[in-house]
């Protein structure tokens, strides 16, 4: 009896068994915006860029904004004017030649061009269609616009860019035109309030060689109530109006 006791004290209780926690990974994907650069035929610094005489002396007026030993400062308005020379993107030669202009480290100047989405590292269409998708546009249907711009353009995805070479579409955050939603920019233009139809004039008229008018494309002033005036409506106080009489 006590040698039962002893055995059943003794023995391996069996604890519940706890189920181990799978570990998970995200399926490995090939990046459309390398941070790192990589030499291509058509990107590789033994291609040559340097600014035209116009663009070189406002490169020179950009820099006389800045104290001598501060003068890197101009890189951002210096890419983005070479930027604009080089048909709208950003190759390793324009930013070599940028460090060199502002005598810092090339490695400096990657560091900008990598982080701000307004440098493009690969080459881009004549037509830089950026439709803005964040909360207020994609409330006002930014998803359909872009479907639109991408069907009335053969189908292309955003990122890419239509065979003859035209167009490039990309799908952007803010634009800072939220009252005129839904709205894509095209090279530095925007076009607002946007239905289906309207986008696919607008694109019909750059197809043209046409530049069709910035702003909004409903007829409405700016981003003026599109029900008509609803405050400041009775005439504006002339000068001396309503004052105490010493004021008059």
């Amino acid at each position: 009896m006590f040698a039962a006791r002893a055995l059943a004290k003794h023995a391996r209780i069996p604890r519940p068994r706890t189920p181990a926690r799978a570990l998970s990974s995200s399926a490995p994907r090939a990046s459309d915006a390398l941070f790192v650069h990589r030499d291509t035929t058509y990107n590789n610094p033994k291609i040559p860029f340097q600014f035209s005489t116009e663009n070189l002396t406002r490169a020179q007026e950009i820099i006389s904004h800045y104290p001598p030993q501060y003068k890197k400062a101009a890189v951002i308005p210096l890419l983005d004017l070479a930027q604009r020379q080089n048909k709208g993107w950003t190759s390793i030669s324009v930013m070599n030649y940028v460090a060199n202009l502002l005598e810092m480290p090339p490695m400096r100047v990657y560091e900008v061009a990598t982080f701000y989405t307004m440098f493009n590292r690969e080459p881009i269409g004549e037509h830089f269609v950026q439709v803005c998708t964040t909360t207020p546009c994609m409330l006002r249907g930014a998803y359909d616009i872009l479907d639109t711009v991408c069907a009335h353009l053969g189908g292309i995805k955003p990122g890419e860019t239509t065979k003859d070479g035209k167009f490039t579409v990309i799908e952007v955050e803010c634009q800072g035109a939220c009252s005129n939603a839904p709205m894509l920019v095209v090279g530095d233009d925007f076009y607002e309030d946007l239905t289906a139809e309207t986008t696919r004039k607008v694109l019909d008229a750059f197809k043209k060689g046409d530049k069709p008018k910035p702003g909004p494309q409903s007829g409405r002033h700016t981003s003026e109530n599109s029900a008509g005036l609803s405050a400041l409506t009775d005439k504006p106080y002339g000068p001396g109006q309503h004052c105490q009489p010493e004021f008059a």
